[in-house]
C-alpha cells in the first residue's frame, strides 16, 4: 500500500474529498513505474487544501531514478487519463516530473530545492524537501523560476495563432496567462521577502509595487479562467503586457545583477 499521506505541522489536514484520488494516483504511479518511482508531491491547490471539488485540477510532481523510456512516458500519459475519468473530484491531472540526478544538483538549488521545500509535500516516497532548508525569497530564485519568458511569450503566440481548435486555444490562453502572473510576481518577490502559492497570491503582491497594471491583471485572469475571447484580444496581451513585462523584467537584472 501506499505511505500514509502526511498532514504537515502547523497545517489542516489535507481535504477528505481529494485523499481517495491521491491514494490511486500514487497507488497506479508505483505499479506503472516500479522501481523507477523515487517519490509523488501534491502542488497547486489540493496541497494548499484549497481545492474546490468538480472546478480544481490535481498537480502532482514525480521524481524518477533516471529518465523516463518512451514506454514509462506512454504509461503516465495513461494513468494520467485513468485517475481523470475515475475520480470527477479533479477535471484535470497535470504530472511534472524530475531526475533524481537533477533535483539534488548545486545548479537546481533554486528550481527544484525551493520547489520541493515550499511549493510541494510528499506523498510517498523519501520526502526530498528535507534535504534543503528554507530559502528566503531573492532575485536569483526569481530567475530561476522565471525561466525565458521572452522564448514562450513568442512560442504561445504562434501556437495561439495557429490553432483551430478550440479547446487547444483555451489551453495555450490558460497556460501563457498564469505564466505571466507568475512572472509579474517574479518581478516584486526580492522586494517582497515572500513566496507566492497561487495566482491570487502572485496578483495581490504585484499590484502592491504596480497598481497601474490592474487592468492588465484582470485581463490576464480572464484568459486563465479559459473565458473564450477573440484571438486579437489574447495576441494583444502577449504582445502589450507581455512585452512590457519582459522590458521590466530586463531592467531590473540589469540593475541588480
Amino acid at each position: 500500500m501506499a505511505k500514509a499521506l502526511p498532514v504537515l505541522d502547523g497545517e489542516a489536514p489535507l481535504q477528505n474529498e481529494y485523499v481517495p484520488v491521491l491514494l490511486d494516483a500514487v497507488k497506479q504511479l508505483r505499479a506503472g513505474l516500479g522501481s523507477n518511482l523515487h517519490s509523488v508531491y501534491a502542488f497547486g491547490s489540493v496541497a494548499r487544501r484549497e481545492a474546490k471539488v468538480g472546478k480544481s485540477d490535481l498537480n502532482l510532481t514525480i521524481i524518477v531514478q533516471r529518465p523516463l523510456n518512451a514506454s514509462e512516458q506512454s504509461i503516465l500519459s495513461s494513468i494520467k487519463r485513468r485517475v481523470e475519468i475515475k475520480h470527477a473530484v479533479v477535471p484535470s491531472v497535470e504530472l511534472k516530473t524530475g531526475e533524481l540526478e537533477e533535483v539534488l544538483s548545486l545548479a537546481s538549488i533554486f528550481t527544484w530545492g525551493v520547489w520541493l521545500k515550499h511549493c510541494c509535500i510528499c506523498l510517498y516516497g523519501d520526502d526530498l524537501s528535507t534535504r534543503f532548508g528554507c530559502f528566503e525569497a531573492s532575485w536569483d530564485i526569481a530567475k530561476s523560476f522565471n525561466g525565458d519568458i521572452k522564448s514562450e511569450l513568442s512560442e504561445f503566440r504562434q501556437k495561439i495563432m495557429a490553432t483551430k481548435v478550440v479547446q487547444n486555444y483555451l489551453d495555450y490562453c490558460e497556460y501563457i496567462a498564469k505564466k505571466m502572473l507568475w512572472t509579474c510576481f517574479s518581478l516584486v518577490m526580492h522586494r517582497e521577502k515572500t513566496l507566492a502559492l497561487s495566482i491570487e497570491q502572485c496578483a495581490d503582491v504585484f499590484l502592491k509595487y504596480y497598481p497601474d497594471k490592474e487592468l492588465e491583471v484582470e485581463r490576464l485572469f480572464v484568459l486563465a479562467g479559459r473565458t473564450q475571447v477573440p484571438k486579437k484580444a489574447a495576441l494583444f496581451m502577449i504582445e502589450s503586457f507581455g512585452g512590457w513585462i519582459v522590458s521590466e523584467f530586463e531592467k531590473i537584472d540589469r540593475k541588480i545583477g
